[in-house]
């Protein structure tokens, strides 16, 4: 028998995990790069490329050395082949050459089918992206979420949103 199918008698256990992140009702309340980087979000939904959700995404990263990098989502009518803005964003940072750690993204959305009035997160690939680049780097990335009105949530890194990311560990 398999040491995987091997179990010793034993009792189940609970275990709970907790991630933590600020909530700010107002740009005003965020530091000025911050709010520099949902601006540089908001404008880069003009790029994005969504003519069958509506739902157009603006992404925008900050490096150590303050250069910042921009990215949209780009749908195609084969929906599998489409590209989320973290995705294109995360692209771009890396085609450049830059080398600098990525200390911040922002993320924001908006949508002409429903008021987005809480933040949006990254889906499951874009998570496992983002923590693929902060284990490179091996320095936490802060996220920024917002949705068209609403608060604003702050995580410190992305393993707040991808609490059990696979890694190179995993292999």
């Amino acid at each position: 028998m398999s040491d995987f199918c091997n179990y010793s008698a034993g009792f189940m256990i609970d275990k709970n995990i907790t991630i933590s992140f600020k909530q700010y009702d107002s740009l005003d309340e965020l530091t000025a790069e911050q709010r520099k980087l949902l601006d540089e979000a908001y404008k880069a939904m003009s790029n994005a490329y969504a003519p069958y959700s509506n739902f157009h995404v603006g992404a925008s990263l900050m490096d150590q050395d303050g250069n910042i990098f921009i990215g949209a989502n780009m749908e195609n009518a084969a929906f599998p082949m489409c590209i989320c803005a973290e995705g294109s964003l995360l692209a771009s940072y890396s085609s450049s050459g830059a080398k600098s750690p990525i200390v911040q993204v922002a993320v924001t959305a908006s949508s002409a089918n429903q008021l987005l009035d809480s933040p949006v997160a990254p889906c499951g690939a874009c998570r496992q992206m983002l923590s693929e680049f902060e284990n490179k780097q091996g320095s936490p990335i802060t996220i920024i979420l917002k949705g068209s009105s609403g608060p604003i949530h702050v995580m410190n890194s992305v393993k707040d949103i991808l609490p059990f990311g696979f890694s190179s560990e995993s292999l």
